[in-house]
C-alpha cells in the first residue's frame, strides 16, 4: 500500500475513534444536544446493522463484510492513478471502514452520534467513518469519470 493512502487511512481513523470515543464520555446512549435547531444534533445511538440498521443484530455478517471489502479495495486500488485524490479517496474508504469495523469487533455495534433534519426528515444517524466512506467513494467515482483508473481512457488526451 502506498504511503500516503496509509497515513490517510490513519489519521481517519484515529479522527473517527477519538469522536467515538469522546461521545462515549460525554452522552448516555440515546441521548441528544441540538447544536443547529431543526438540522443538527449529536444524538448518541449504538447502531447493531448497518446503514438505516440494515442487517440489525447481524455483527458477524458485517464484520466479515468488512474483511472482504477492504480486502477488495486493498486489490482494487492498484487500478488507479497514484495522485492526491485517490490517495485521500482510498485513505478515507479504508479508514471508514476500519474505524466501523473495531467498533463491532470490540463493542458488538457502531457509535453513531452525527444526526441531521433535512427536509422534515431525519437523515439515519451516522458517524465519521461512515462520512470518510462516502466521500472517499464520491472522490472514487469522479476518478472513474475523469479516467483515472486503469480501465478507462485517459480523458486528458
Amino acid at each position: 500500500m502506498n504511503r500516503k493512502i496509509f497515513y490517510i487511512a490513519i489519521i481517519a481513523l484515529f479522527f473517527d475513534q477519538i469522536t467515538k470515543i469522546l461521545i462515549s464520555i460525554f452522552f448516555h446512549v440515546g441521548e441528544k444536544f441540538t447544536l443547529l435547531k431543526n438540522f443538527f444534533s449529536l444524538y448518541f445511538v449504538e447502531n447493531y446493522g448497518a446503514a438505516w440498521s440494515i442487517f440489525s443484530g447481524k455483527v458477524d455478517f458485517l464484520i466479515l463484510a468488512s474483511i472482504i471489502a477492504l480486502i477488495i479495495i486493498y486489490r482494487y486500488m492498484y487500478n488507479f492513478q497514484t495522485n492526491k485524490r485517490n490517495n485521500i479517496a482510498f485513505g478515507f474508504i479504508i479508514g471508514g471502514i476500519l474505524g466501523n469495523l473495531i467498533d463491532r469487533i470490540f463493542l458488538g455495534y457502531v457509535r453513531d452520534f452525527l444526526a441531521f433534519k433535512i427536509i422534515n426528515y431525519n437523515y439515519p444517524v451516522f458517524n465519521l467513518a461512515d462520512s470518510f466512506i462516502v466521500i472517499g467513494i464520491f472522490l472514487l467515482i469522479i476518478a472513474v469519470t475523469k479516467g483515472e483508473d486503469k480501465n478507462g481512457r485517459d480523458k486528458s488526451n
